[in-house]
């Protein structure tokens, strides 16, 4: 289950939590409104149990990324879940 980032708005940093039912292969990907990825935030093995990652608004190259509404996606086998914040300058 992938939970609400917080804080939502953010500056400059937020932090997304999420819940697997079982160790799995997981991929946390942030996408600008256009659908195009930004960042990678996970990419590897999730753990049973909660666990949560930091995004502090910058992109896959380090660079800052504009202000405005930005959607992460957890996929992993059990599915995909995607959810909808805003990065405030």
């Amino acid at each position: 289950m992938l939970n609400q980032n917080y804080p939502n708005p953010f500056n400059p940093e937020t932090t997304i939590s999420f819940n697997m039912p079982a160790g799995a292969d997981s991929k946390l990907d942030v996408y600008n409104v256009r659908g195009q990825k930004v960042k990678t935030l996970l990419d590897g093995h999730a753990q049973y149990g909660m666990d949560t990652v930091v995004w502090n608004g910058d992109d896959d190259k380090g660079n800052k990324v504009s202000g405005g509404i930005y959607f992460y996606r957890l996929t992993n086998e059990f599915g995909s879940q995607t959810r909808k914040m805003v990065l405030m300058k």
